[in-house]
């Protein structure tokens, strides 16, 4: 039977069809690349910034805990591979982890932007520091001793007081302000935004108990771990502070009598309430305010 013109060129066309599925494909080709885009090279992709979650172990509490590092786009150029970077350690909240920050905030362009490590650690809901009731609990000695010693022995920082700040939200930033002011020799600067700052009035919220024992059995454990009480250790200049608060927030009130304090032992801070309340939305637009102040204290010879 003879097929006519347009049969012909239908089985061209299916002929060509099935031997372009069969084909295989050639070693330059990258079948995640959308049509008509060009193949990334190696160093385009290496000069991106990088995320990675890293397990780290803690002696004292016999464990391994996670955190996230963020290092910037300038770590992989290869005319900076001599560079070393300051370092802002972050911590999460209440009921957080360590994957809070870097999947709510991009992270990745502050720290290329400012050029800086940042460090998301896991904190669980310990308050971040080291509970007298519970051995597996020493956020403290993590977060100040064998956290750092980690992170400079396995990234390119610059290891010094001066290169290394601290802050955090709600539980993070009593956190940071409790290790930051009772480890004066480990970070030159520290923040806070709508701290947690005076746990003694909130006894019965976020599991405190867990870490202090019950409030009414252990009232001056509590007045003890509260960071407020830190307030008179401190000398003026010794580090650069920025504490900052929504003026609809919980914490309102305690930030404010944070301040007070400080004020009183002539303590310099900087000290912000801006409208917001205990969200997101608040302490992504705060985070930028705690990076800029963090990178002029880097960028000036503090000491």
């Amino acid at each position: 039977m003879k097929l006519n013109n347009m049969k012909l060129m239908m089985l061209f066309v299916a002929m060509a069809l099935t031997a372009a599925c069969n084909a295989t494909p050639s070693a330059t080709s990258d079948p995640a690349l959308s049509p008509g885009q060009a193949p990334q090279t190696i160093e385009q992709i290496e000069e991106q910034p990088q995320t990675e979650v890293v397990a780290v172990k803690s002696q004292k509490m016999g464990r391994d805990i996670n955190a996230t590092v963020v290092v910037p786009a300038q770590y992989f150029d290869p005319d900076l591979q001599e560079e070393q970077f300051p370092v802002v350690y972050l911590l999460h909240g209440a009921d957080g982890s360590y994957r809070d920050w870097p999947t709510k905030a991009d992270l990745d362009d502050l720290s290329s932007e400012y050029g800086v490590i940042i460090v998301c650690p896991d904190g669980q809901d310990s308050w971040y520091f080291d509970s007298p009731i519970d051995p597996k609990m020493q956020f403290e000695t993590f977060i100040t001793q064998e956290l750092v010693a980690f992170i400079d022995s396995h990234y390119r920082t610059l290891p010094e007081r001066k290169f290394r700040a601290i802050t955090g939200l709600s539980m993070g930033g009593h956190g940071a302000l409790w290790c930051a002011w009772r480890h004066t020799d480990v970070y030159g600067a520290c923040g806070a935004m709508s701290g947690g700052v005076d746990i003694s009035q909130f006894p019965d919220r976020w599991n405190i108990h867990k870490r202090l024992g019950a409030y009414a059995d252990n009232k001056q454990r509590w007045i003890d771990h509260s960071v407020i009480t830190l307030v008179p250790t401190l000398k003026n200049g010794q580090q650069a502070i920025i504490i900052d608060d929504g003026a609809e927030d919980f914490f309102y009130k305690v930030n404010c009598q944070l301040h007070d304090a400080l004020l009183k032992h002539k303590i310099g801070h900087d000290f912000t309430i801006r409208p917001g309340n205990h969200s997101w939305t608040y302490w992504i637009n705060s985070l930028d305010y705690h990076m800029l102040f963090f990178a002029k204290y880097f960028s000036v010879d503090q000491e």
